[in-house]
């Protein structure tokens, strides 16, 4: 019979969660992830697995609980309201004060060398799986007409997801919750429809 375990799994995750969005995927190590979780790497790999899955848990974890405004936003009776509050969801997220700046997905990505290829697969297929559910929603706006008939929802779905990454950049970059809401504004301008 092993030993107990001496330390809040539940912590450690998002202690990592917290690391990756910080430093990317590659950018943290294993050192990294055992002295901030508090942990050695016999309780890592045997708690969490290797850094990939660790990195898969912080992601489902990062979905859950920063990213929930996405799905709630779907969900909004018109497409201007629901790309608006994907956005701003968004700034929020990225621009919160307790928060690594930035996303968690666009700063795991853009830092994904061939070595990292299932990570980036990973990271890749999450942001399709978004933009196709955000396409269908400005989809059912065309056909009920909130949208113009000469709309690519896949498109929109695309720009809105574009802008999103842009606010990442941007709020990592140290902007301002207020000055990435005015190129939100400034974004929503080219959106169609009322």
């Amino acid at each position: 019979m092993g030993r107990p375990r001496e330390f809040d799994a539940d912590d450690a995750l998002q202690t990592a969660l917290e690391l990756f969005w910080r430093k990317g995927y590659e950018g943290t190590s294993i050192t990294d992830l055992t002295d901030g979780m508090g942990i050695t790497k016999p309780s890592l790999y045997g708690t969490f697995g290797n850094k990939e899955e660790l990195f898969r848990m912080a992601l489902q974890r990062y979905e859950e609980h920063y990213m929930a405004f996405f799905w709630s936003a779907l969900e909004q009776p018109e497409a201007r309201t629901v790309a608006l509050d994907i956005l701003r969801g968004f700034v929020r997220a990225q621009t919160e004060a307790c928060n690594p700046g930035g996303c968690l997905v666009v700063n795991a990505a853009s830092s994904c060398s061939d070595a990292a290829l299932e990570i980036h697969k990973t990271i890749v297929e999450r942001i399709q799986v978004g933009q196709k559910a955000l396409a269908r929603r400005f989809e059912r706006a065309k056909r009920e007409g909130d949208l113009p008939e000469d709309s690519n929802p896949e498109d929109l779905a695309r720009y809105i997801l574009t802008v999103a990454q842009g606010t990442a950049v941007q709020a990592s970059s140290g902007a301002s919750r207020e000055d990435v809401y005015r190129l939100v504004d400034i974004a929503m301008k080219s959106f169609p429809g009322k």
